[in-house]
């Protein structure tokens, strides 16, 4: 059986200077270690490490041919780190907006449940009929669909931006290897 999934993901680049110029945008006109990366650079690093498992390791390989294209090795790699950290703080705080919003909703929802469920004995007071039953069974189900979206976001819509959040990191903090390339 054959594993999808990788412990040791490889990113390959190279600092042949053609080449080096696509992995930046080209309209920012800054140094190169405070460059924005190119959006389809961008793309190509998240679809290289589409596979990684939680406990994955992520290694830059970077190909250079002579010494004056290995000393874009450190302005590119700060330039990538710099980019996915900016990522992760973003992607931390929807998280952490995402987690807000949902517990005040469930912190709502709990609050009409309870008053509902408080309001309604008061005003039937010592009446037992149909009525009575009716209103309570639908005021059961009214909590229950009152509840069920703030309970499944909690349960079940964390995940992703705790993977999304990992994923950043590790693509921040990937470790580097220099490859020279002989002509």
């Amino acid at each position: 059986m054959r594993k999808s999934l990788s412990k040791k993901i490889n990113i390959f680049l190279s600092l042949d200077r053609d080449i080096l110029k696509g992995y930046y945008n080209p309209q920012d006109s800054s140094p190169l270690y405070k460059r924005q990366l190119n959006h389809e650079f961008e793309q190509y690093l998240m679809t290289c490490v589409r596979s990684a498992k939680r406990d994955s390791k992520i290694f830059y390989k970077i190909n250079y041919r002579s010494e004056s294209d290995k000393q874009n090795a450190e302005p590119l790699m700060y330039a990538i780190r710099r980019h996915f950290s900016e990522a992760k703080a973003k992607m931390a705080h929807d998280f952490e907006n995402f987690r807000r919003r949902t517990y005040m909703l469930l912190f709502v929802s709990m609050s009409v449940v309870m008053i509902c469920h408080w309001v309604l004995p008061l005003l039937l007071k010592g009446e037992e009929s149909s009525l009575h039953s009716g209103l309570s069974n639908s005021l059961d189900v009214f909590s229950w669909v009152i509840l069920w979206k703030p309970i499944d976001r909690l349960i079940f819509y964390w995940n992703p931006f705790l993977k999304d959040i990992s994923t950043l990191e590790k693509l921040e903090k990937g470790e580097v290897v220099l490859i020279e390339v002989e002509d």
